[in-house]
């Protein structure tokens, strides 16, 4: 039985979260061994004023404190974001509150953005040594007087050490969170954060790119609401998406029942249909980086074919294991040989048609 194999086995026995933390102490210990990935140009994708070496990174939600970016890096990760991460530290819900769903490749989760507060992550970031794109997830605390000032803060905190920001609006498990992506909300926490960021970069000489990450279960008016706000303000790019309230087509009928976003295989049409869309709404000039169900070199490239110019994956890694991102890198590698192609970004858009109809259950 190959190492992965029995090393899955082994953390399958724990609690989900037991062995996320497991994963966590083995990675800040060096016990993970590092993916070689050769330096491929043609998989090389600028993005806000960013030069990615691939375009597969690892998703907010892994590292929520910021302990390991420099270790995930070393897995073959293009890129790879920390959090969520609030103002304060909080606990998250009750537990359990992650469920695997083995038949189905996915997750459940009601996490509830639990993470040290932005004082602790800002200490871990502020000492790595790395040159690789990190990124920094923000949210706001459950129990905020002012959601949108929680967004404003983190821009303030971390601007002098993120890569890139994520603005997360779109987490299912914290109550009313949602709500800041209907159209007059969007456009207050729009303006207070970009105004926040551009503060920032006259004060530092250096602008950090914005992205907003958005949820997959929004109706086509709300496709609209959130592409006229994100063109009406300066925003670096959109995330699509967060995880699904859907339990379509789930075969774990047990664990379905379990409240929380779904994410992992069975997200991946959903989100890669929304994701199409949205790009049909918004244009082909800003960035999109696709999320959702991304378990192979060739579910990636559909991302791309989609709209995306970037990838994210997480869920997928808990069955897959951590040379996943590897694998993937090296299939986008093997399938510009096959195509005879120059570069990855020719792709982009592709299907964007097609998967902008397909049907949404």
């Amino acid at each position: 039985m190959p190492i992965f194999d029995l090393t899955r086995a082994a953390l399958f026995m724990l609690d989900p979260e037991q062995a996320h933390g497991v994963s966590i102490a083995a990675l800040k210990h060096g016990l993970v061994p590092s993916v070689h990935i050769p330096d491929d140009l043609r998989l090389h994708v600028k993005v806000a004023g960013l030069e990615f070496p691939n375009p597969v990174g690892l998703a907010a939600g892994y590292d929520k404190n910021a302990e390991v970016p420099e270790a995930i890096l070393r897995l073959g990760f293009g890129f790879t974001e920390v959090g969520t991460l609030t103002p304060r530290p909080q606990q998250g819900n009750p537990k359990p509150r992650i469920f695997r769903l083995v038949q189905d490749e996915a997750v459940i989760n009601r996490l509830g953005f639990n993470n040290e507060g932005h004082d602790a992550a800002f200490h871990r970031l502020q000492a790595l040594k790395t040159r690789g794109i990190v990124g920094v997830n923000i949210g706001a605390n459950k129990d905020s007087d002012d959601r949108i000032a929680d967004y404003v803060s983190g821009i303030r905190r971390f601007a002098s050490l993120a890569r890139y920001f994520t603005v997360n609006i779109s987490s299912p498990n914290t109550p009313g969170l949602r709500d800041l992506q209907a159209r007059e909300s969007l456009a207050a926490l729009l303006t207070a954060v970009l105004a926040a960021r551009d503060e920032e970069a006259a004060r530092l000489q250096r602008s950090v790119p914005v992205f907003l990450k958005i949820a997959p279960d929004l109706t086509e008016e709300g496709m609209d609401d959130i592409a006229a706000e994100v063109l009406a303000h300066p925003l670096d790019g959109l995330i699509v998406s967060n995880t699904t309230l859907s339990r379509a087509g789930l075969r774990d009928t047990r664990q379905a029942g379990e409240a929380g976003g779904l994410s992992g295989k069975p997200l991946f049409y959903r989100s890669t249909a929304v994701l199409a869309r949205m790009r049909k709404r918004i244009g082909p000039d800003l960035p999109i980086i696709g999320v959702g169900g991304v378990s192979s070199a060739k579910t990636a490239l559909e991302k791309i074919r989609a709209g995306a110019d970037l990838v994210q994956l997480y869920s997928c890694m808990v069955y897959r294991g951590p040379g996943l991102a590897g694998e993937i890198v090296r299939g986008l590698s093997a399938e510009l040989d096959r195509l005879g192609m120059t570069s990855l970004r020719t792709l982009r858009d592709s299907a964007v048609d097609e998967w902008a109809a397909a049907k949404l259950e």
